[in-house]
């Protein structure tokens, strides 16, 4: 008989889209319940179609709701007492705080919680103070804690959230690792179809794309972001600047200042969300990801799978998936004018730019490839008494 795992996350878009196939390959050797919020358009459903695995919705917020909150700690707690899971294991700071209390209180064996990204680094005064309180209380709960990245791991050290016998990063890092068999361009080699996408895009066969991919938000940069490429490309024909993602203006809008950018430089595109990215790494040249935080950032591994280098913050995951020149640039983080000289860097070096990705797309394969992440958290699973 196989013994039960509750994967829990705060919405369904965390097991579709950061942890795609995980569930779906443990439930060959568990017995896998996914649990999450319902969704925009009942997403969850669509859960238990793609991992073949049962669902359960739990209504949790990504904000500080403490009647919603309670509401759902007290859904969880009756939850786990009525199936007995094995082990719970959380993604996301709002699934991770309400699961590993309900299953301290239900008293499951083994509680793990990945910490994938610490959204409280850039909270300061009270509501830092809160965050940390809320952070110790999920480490306090939980049997092992799983940073998704080395550097993640010393900033939890360093701020004292928990101790280090309940810290482990699993393989190399990444909560699901990549799919490099999916992010593979010599899938998207038809020269002519690549021509076509761009042209459509109003990109011309001559422009040098530079992309993001991901939310538009402060915290991914994209003010220095936007000051940066408004400089250079008033420097240098030719150029554009891909932002693939959406705006979060409740959450964390951008300033008036970019928004104007936007707006106003014609050689900005913006798509808005988009179910696939492939295609829109296959037709740029360079990824530009200049967050002020992450865990360990799939968009980086995507962009070296699909042979591009990467500009990245120094920070925890963007270094340890990027090495400096090698595959890519690392720069310091909240600094527009590092983002310009790298840029301008890039341009002025293309062969060598190139060759980066070459190198990223290996660097993926040998560290990062999705097999190998979801076998060692199977180990860490079947080691668990």
């Amino acid at each position: 008989m196989k013994k039960k795992i509750i994967r829990v996350t705060t919405v369904p878009l965390s097991i579709t889209g950061l942890l795609k196939g995980q569930l779906g390959f443990m439930s060959s050797y568990f017995d896998v319940l996914a649990v999450s919020s319902t969704g925009k358009d009942n997403a969850l459903d669509r859960v238990s179609k793609h991992e073949n695995v049962p669902t359960l919705a739990i209504e949790m917020t990504r904000k500080i709701t403490p009647i919603k909150d309670l509401y759902a700690v007290w859904q969880l707690y009756k939850l786990f007492k009525k199936e007995k899971p094995f082990i719970v294991h959380s993604h996301t700071p709002k699934a991770g705080t309400l699961s590993m209390l309900a299953a301290k209180m239900a008293g499951v064996p083994h509680r793990l919680h990945t910490i994938a990204g610490l959204p409280l680094l850039e909270a300061t005064g009270f509501k830092r103070l809160i965050l940390n309180l809320v952070e110790k209380i999920t480490y306090k709960c939980a049997t092992k804690i799983y940073p998704n990245s080395f550097g993640l791991a010393d900033i939890i050290m360093k701020s004292n959230f928990t101790n280090k016998n309940k810290l482990k990063v699993i393989a190399n890092g990444s909560s699901n690792g990549i799919d490099t068999s999916y992010f593979d361009p010599v899938i998207f080699d038809n020269e002519e179809k690549k021509l076509e996408f761009r042209t459509n895009l109003g990109i011309s066969k001559d422009d040098f794309v530079f992309v993001f991919i991901g939310r538009l938000v402060s915290d991914k940069g994209m003010n220095e972001l936007m000051l940066a490429y408004n400089m250079i490309s008033k420097e240098h024909k030719n150029i554009k600047l891909l932002l693939v993602g959406t705006y979060e203006n409740e959450l964390d809008p951008l300033s008036p200042k970019s928004m104007e950018i936007i707006k106003n430089n014609k050689n900005i595109i913006s798509t808005g969300w988009v179910n696939d990215v492939r295609p829109y790494f296959a037709i740029s040249n360079t990824l530009a990801f200049p967050s002020y935080r992450e865990g360990f950032p799939n968009v980086v591994m995507q962009a070296g799978a699909m042979e591009l280098p990467s500009i990245v913050t120094n920070i925890n995951g963007c270094n340890e998936i990027i090495e400096h020149k090698n595959h890519g640039l690392i720069i310091p983080v909240k600094n527009h004018e590092a983002i310009y000289e790298a840029m301008n860097y890039i341009l002025k070096n293309k062969k060598e730019a190139a060759e980066m990705g070459v190198k990223s797309r290996i660097n993926i394969i040998s560290k990062f490839e999705r097999n190998h992440v979801w076998e060692s958290l199977l180990k860490e699973y079947r080691s668990l008494n």
